[in-house]
């Protein structure tokens, strides 16, 4: 495990800090400065970010060491000293992990090289549980893994004290945990990069330590005609794209060309403006003018991204399928980029093509010892068949002719296994083993011998097919400057010249084939003319299998490192991250030309670094969007230092030029209406494609669910969940409820969901509404994805549904106001994008959001959540979850807010609901009052006893628990209107006594008074209320007092404020509530 010095200091460093040191956040405060705008020097410029790195990687383990409860570990098995164990530093240490199966952690860790872990004796919840009873902590990095013989090297901070497991003996030993902290890869490829190497390419960072807007960004010395020349060569790739990403692909393959100095180009890319289409064909047309060109990017997501739509492009260009594959390549960490998943980029990932070339160049039973036999064969089969027999017998021990064929059955074996299977073998470990299945038996595992004929044709069959595999794999992995096309094509024709051989002859085992095989002036002398032509096509075979050996020989390569260097080495495009672009510096390789970096503006500026001191680099070329989210930044002393910005973002706010794609084909216009505007002064054009009528698509046929949308929640609440992040249960609600109808139509047309917010503690609380009802395969019929506002940068979905969470009086909206943050969410939707908010809490913002919700207002794209039925539901079942039941169950509730029938409650049913704590009965009830407040009614009376009261109506909510409640009238504004009014919810064995008291108390209404309330009005199944303007010359005879008189003896009368008896007190009563209080806002009569 060695390492140079550079990365020993910053090991030595990271080894250094102690607990205290760790938990202790002002650290280095006093030492990071803010990074500066301009430099002086580039030594300036490196040591700038040291101080900053150093911190970001302290606040990182700091992180970590506060989430220890959750941290992912494992139980080590064992522990040697390694080979390269040399105290007092070189602590390295050869570890074993136990089987997962026989591990209880809460979260089976993997270890990975580069992973910093805690090695303890105990499975630790927090800080305090590092230092063990027996044996303290010891910080561990790991140097690389060994996947078949499950052992890790490790170097440690200090000595391990191990004392392991002896079940002979019945000796337990100690345990022993790997508790993962953080992975230091990336961070010690940047500090690597802040200490060069002297002689290191320091070009580009010289050229933008300052930036002078006056100066020309194309070269003055470069000729006009070079430019002329290289738009020639790359029309038949630009012919797709518009003005602007034509201006751009041709202006960076002019500077390609140039040779007289060193430039940094900015393509700026707003959402949906073609911009990985724009890359992909430049690095296409790179590709055809032979630049040898890194492509890279922050994350694998965008690097993929890239490398599929530039396979879109190759699918095709050649005559030959898969012909100049092998130029291209993309390496990287396979299990992350989950490559496995991406089959369209398995024949340009390295550790695929290593694999296969590995199996094309195998001495024996790869192309030359292939092309070797079959060439033997053809020429002396009697020959061959005697060394078979000596081997047989015996006679030769001679290892490389261990790959002859055991069977007839190795055609089927290698069209099937190798060709299928060679895309799996991703070790060298694999490929011996299945190198060995396809070795003849030795000796003493054979019992018969073949005859003459069926080694001649076995032989043939096996080694032709051996022979087609090779040409497949050379074909589309190996570089076309060093397989041309001229001996690709004479490969081809030999190939073509053996099928038709077997052909002409019908070569089956035990058909006495064999004879075909002599040469011609064997029996030359009684041959027939059939007999002559096979002896020539005979001797066409051979002539072109003998002129490939003679002009083409592959590699003499069987080290899977060497395979790989070789194909970095040859390779004009190489696609990685920006941080494996390191791997790039090693000594001897083929210096690249020019750098292209997707996604800059989400690079920190330091990270750069790494692939703009490549040796060869003579121009960058940053294609990203500052207008978006930056790199993100885990120190706060950091953040406000400048370390999370990019070398894009410092060079435009220098003023340094940049080539904008104006032309977004992502969003219908009315999404990218307000985002254009208000981040991108209206320099954005809408594309033909979203302006057309195929873009006009309503998955939900309400108005509120058109392209774009504010749907206000006003009964939502902020709090924060057990990861002290924000979450709203309301808009949780509300989401999951827009989603389960979008769902119930995605029969009828296909549908990608995305549910974004800011906070992790929504995303969570989302996720868990939702549960695992929906998938999140694109490929699926109807798909949701759940994430982050940050986690879906760069991503796109049909549907977008954004919830905001914040919900408080003072209009606080925390790093919601973050302008970037806002543009990444706003530009994530195609056709539908749906903002739930508390438009109070924006609209006292006084940020971005602010404008938001008047520009939807002003459009009319504002809607309340109570105007949807649904939506108002689902808000009323998080006030249940919430126990907000005062909000929940008043005359004002949401559930109320558009609702045919007004709904007041008496205190008795609020004293009674809080009662409950089944959330399934106070949402069943929620559902019956929606209902009944909408004109629906229970069909089938529920019988109270005999003595049966006109003005009670029960409904049945679950169980024996009935809903009880009546009609009454309101008088307000001189109209007297019907309302429902909730008088309590009880069991069906107390309601008999509640039937006899309004029955008493309805023989003194006077029959107007009695008609008014019983009085029906319908409109289809619906009963709505009635009204009726109230009789001014009735005077006293119709006042609120005489309703208190009458209701007097069971409760049903206004009470003062303060004033409350029980329900089963005869002189109880029952006041009307408005969220909480009581009303008496309001006169309440039975009159006529």
């Amino acid at each position: 495990m060695m390492m140079k010095k550079e990365e020993d200091d910053f090991i030595d460093l990271v080894f250094s800090w102690s607990i205290p040191d760790l938990m202790n956040q002002h650290l280095y405060k006093d030492k990071v400065n803010p990074i500066p705008d301009t430099f002086t020097s580039a030594q300036h410029y490196l040591n700038s970010f040291i101080d900053p790195l150093i911190e970001e990687t302290h606040a990182d383990l700091h992180s970590s060491l506060m989430s220890l409860h959750s941290a992912p570990l494992c139980e080590i098995s064992d522990v040697k000293k390694d080979k390269k164990f040399n105290p007092p530093k070189n602590l390295v240490y050869s570890i074993k992990t136990l089987k997962k199966a026989d591990q209880k952690a809460r979260t089976t860790y993997e270890p990975e090289c580069g992973d910093l872990f805690a090695l303890t004796e105990v499975r630790p919840k927090c800080v305090d549980d590092l230092n063990g009873r027996q044996m303290s902590y010891v910080i561990a990095l790991v140097g690389g893994v060994d996947d078949e013989a499950s052992v890790i090297s490790i170097l440690s901070s200090k000595p391990i004290v191990f004392d392991k497991a002896d079940e002979e003996k019945g000796e337990k030993g100690s345990p022993l945990f790997a508790v993962y902290l953080v992975n230091l890869t990336t961070n010690r490829r940047i500090w690597k990069a802040l200490h060069p190497d002297e002689g290191a390419n320091l070009r580009i960072i010289k050229s933008v330590l300052q930036v002078y807007p006056s100066t020309k960004e194309k070269c003055p010395i470069c000729s006009f005609k070079i430019q002329i020349m290289t738009a020639i060569a790359a029309a038949a790739d630009v012919h797709g794209l518009n003005d602007s990403q034509r201006e751009a692909v041709l202006d960076s393959l002019a500077l390609a060309q140039c040779s007289h100095r060193n430039t940094v180009k900015l393509l700026w890319g707003p959402p949906g403006t073609g911009k990985t289409k724009t890359v992909a064909t430049l690095v296409s047309a790179l590709l055809k003018t032979r630049h040898r060109t890194l492509a890279c990017a922050p994350t694998n997501v965008a690097i993929i991204g890239v490398a599929k739509r530039l396979m879109t492009c190759l699918v095709g260009r050649n005559s030959i399928p898969g012909y100049g594959f092998g130029d291209v390549i993309l390496f990287g960490n396979g299990k992350r980029m989950k490559i496995d998943e991406h089959k369209e980029l398995h024949d340009v990932f390295l550790d695929h093509r290593v694999s296969v070339l590995a199996t094309c160049f195998a001495p024996i039973t790869g192309w030359n010892g292939s092309l070797n036999e079959m060439i033997n064969l053809l020429e002396d089969p009697t020959g061959q068949y005697q060394k078979y027999l000596a081997e047989q017998n015996g006679e030769s021990d001679d290892e490389e002719d261990a790959s002859k064929p055991s069977s007839g059955l190795l055609s089927w074996f290698w069209r099937k296994l190798i060709i299928q299977d060679v895309k799996e073998m991703k070790e060298k470990g694999k490929l011996e083993k299945k190198k060995k299945m396809v070795t003849r038996p030795k000796k003493e595992e054979s019992t018969e011998h073949w005859t003459f004929e069926e080694f001649v044709t076995n032989t043939f069959i096996a080694v032709r097919d051996r022979l087609i595999v090779c040409e497949a794999g050379l074909c589309t992995h190996l570089p076309t400057s060093y397989l041309s096309l001229e001996i690709l094509k004479k490969m081809i024709e030999a190939l073509d010249m053996l099928r038709l051989y077997e052909t002409r002859l019908h070569i089956k085992p035990g058909t006495g084939n064999e004879r075909w095989f002599e040469q011609p002036s064997v029996r030359s002398g009684n041959a027939t003319l059939f007999k002559i032509r096979l002896q020539i096509l005979s001797l066409e075979c051979l002539n072109g299998l003998r002129f490939l050996r003679e002009k083409f020989q592959v590699p003499l390569l069987q080290d899977y490192f060497a395979i790989k260097q070789f194909c970095l080495q040859n390779a004009c495009l190489i696609f990685c991250t920006v941080s494996s672009s390191a791997k790039l510096h090693t000594e001897g390789m083929k210096p690249i030309e020019l750098v292209i970096i997707d996604e800059a503006a989400q690079l920190k500026e330091c990270e750069s670094c790494i692939p703009l001191q490549l040796n060869g680099i003579r121009h960058a070329i940053l294609v990203g969007d500052e207008k978006q989210l930056p790199a993100m930044v885990i120190s706060k002393i950091c953040e406000k230092a400048g370390f999370g910005r990019s070398l894009f973002e410092r060079l435009v706010m220098l003023g340094h030029g940049k080539h904008l794609l104006n032309i977004q084909y992502r969003m219908h216009p009315s999404i990218s209406l307000f985002p254009n505007k208000e981040f991108y002064a209206n320099k954005i054009s809408d594309g033909p494609n979203v302006t057309g009528k195929v873009y006009e698509m309503r998955f939900l046929k309400e108005k509120m669910f058109g392209s774009y949308s504010f749907i206000n929640v006003t009964h939502g609440k902020e709090e924060f969940d057990s990861r002290h992040s924000r979450k709203n249960v309301a808009e949780v609600s509300v989401v999951a409820q827009i989603v389960s109808r979008l769902k119930c139509i995605s029969s009828k047309q296909k549908v990608r969901v995305g549910c974004l917010s800011p906070y992790k503690g929504q995303v969570f609380a989302i996720q868990e509404a939702l549960g695992k009802t929906y998938s999140s395969d694109p490929k699926h019929v109807f798909s949701v994805t759940v994430r982050t506002v940050d986690g879906f940068q760069g991503g796109e979905e049909d549907v977008i549904i954004i919830s905001t969470v914040r919900c408080n009086g003072n209009g606080s909206v925390g790093f919601l106001d973050n302008h970037n943050r806002t543009n990444v969410a706003l530009t994530r939707a195609r056709y539908c994008l749906w903002i739930i908010g508390n438009s109070s809490t924006l609209l006292n913002s006084g940020s971005v959001w602010q404008k938001l919700v008047i520009n939807a207002k002003n459009r009319g794209c504002f809607y309340n959540a109570y105007e949807d039925v649904d939506l108002s539901m689902a808000v009323g079942n998080a006030l249940i979850e919430l126990r907000q039941l005062d909000s929940l169950f008043s005359m004002d509730s949401v559930l109320f807010k558009v609702a045919k029938w007004k709904v007041c409650f008496t205190r008795e049913f609020h004293q009674s609901i809080t009662r409950y704590r089944d959330l399934g009965i106070l949402k069943e009830l929620v559902a019956l009052l929606v209902k009944l407040s909408n004109g629906w009614r229970q069909k089938k009376k529920v019988e109270t006893g005999e003595d049966t009261c006109q003005l009670l109506e029960l409904c049945d909510v679950r169980g024996p628990l009935k809903l009880i409640w009546t009609v009454d009238i309101l008088r307000e504004d001189s109209t007297d209107t019907q309302v429902i009014k909730i008088l309590d919810i009880l069991p069906h064995s107390e309601i008999a006594e509640m039937a006899q008291k309004l029955n008493a108390m309805s023989e003194n209404y006077t029959v107007s008074q009695m008609n008014r309330c019983l009085c029906k009005q319908t409109d289809g199944d619906l009963m709505v209320p009635m009204t009726w303007p109230v009789d001014v010359k009735a005077g006293s005879g119709y006042s609120s007092s005489e309703l208190a008189t009458q209701l007097a003896a069971i409760g049903l009368r206004d009470e003062p404020a303060g004033s409350f008896t029980t329900r089963r007190n005869s002189n109880s009563t029952w006041n009307f509530r408005k969220n909480g209080r009581e009303d008496s806002s309001r006169k309440w009569n039975h009159h006529g």
